[in-house]
């Protein structure tokens, strides 16, 4: 779309809603308002969608890249996602990217043209891993979807439930296609590769790398405060929340009429 259209757009957004109240045409949930412009001039928030997508495009390319190599079952690994590595996505996403390798310590063993994977934690942490590395495959909502399934009581049984909840448009009949299937086989195939070639090597899980890089002094600081250290290691301008200029006004006011 060129930026002459979007302009018009824009303007007409503007003159039709006089601000972003959302249409009562709008059923989609929040996460997907931005997801197409059929979407966001439903959900009366073209305006914001457009500048949203300008900002982000130009801090894409600076982003502050955070690798998680963990096991599904761990509990450090489960500490660390959902009380460090979501809370401070869901805050900085602007500015930083997550990679999530479910695989940690588990073990692969060739069998004919499939792998056969022993897990730290059992069968139920190999379970666990390959519903995560199918989602990460199959829907953008993985993240969620998967900050949802760590921090249930029961990892494996809250996995539907969270996928319905954060994903309800995902096939989970074709999710565990992936899981009992030759393709979730090659993903987790492709996990281990991974894993496999981190330098240095790990040994232990959560195993955290900043922009493709492991030391010891940036595994503390991120599991002390990782949004400390993404706002420190981002090199453009800083947003907000890191303490950047504030883009948005909330001074708005109800009158007592």
């Amino acid at each position: 779309m060129n930026c002459a259209v979007l302009l018009v757009l824009t303007v007409w957004f503007g003159s039709q809603c006089g601000g972003s109240a959302l249409s009562s045409s709008c059923s989609d949930p929040p996460s997907k308002w931005c997801s197409s412009l059929d979407t966001a001039i439903q959900c009366g928030v073209l305006k914001h969608c457009l500048l949203s997508n300008y900002t982000r495009s130009h801090q894409t390319e600076n982003a502050v890249q955070v690798g998680l190599y963990y096991e599904s079952l761990c509990p450090g690994c489960r500490l660390f996602l959902t009380e460090m590595l979501f809370p401070t996505w869901i805050l900085l996403n602007e500015i930083m990217s997550v990679s999530l390798v479910p695989y940690g310590n588990a073990k692969e063993k060739p069998d004919g043209q499939k792998y056969i994977y022993e897990c730290q934690h059992g069968e139920q942490e190999c379970l666990g891993n390959m519903i995560e590395t199918c989602l990460l495959n199959m829907t953008q909502m993985a993240f969620p979807i998967i900050f949802c399934m760590e921090s249930s009581t029961d990892v494996i049984k809250s996995a539907q439930s969270c996928a319905e909840l954060y994903s309800p448009q995902l096939n989970w009949d074709m999710v565990m296609g992936c899981v009992k299937g030759d393709v979730g086989n090659q993903l987790m195939h492709q996990n281990a590769l991974k894993t496999e070639a981190l330098n240095p090597p790990h040994n232990y899980v959560p195993w955290i790398t900043i922009n493709g890089v492991h030391t010891e002094e940036l595994q503390d600081k991120a599991s002390t405060s990782l949004f400390t250290l993404v706002c420190s290691m981002y090199k453009g301008t800083k947003p907000a929340a890191c303490g950047g200029p504030q883009k948005r006004s909330y001074k708005t006011y109800c009158h007592n009429e």
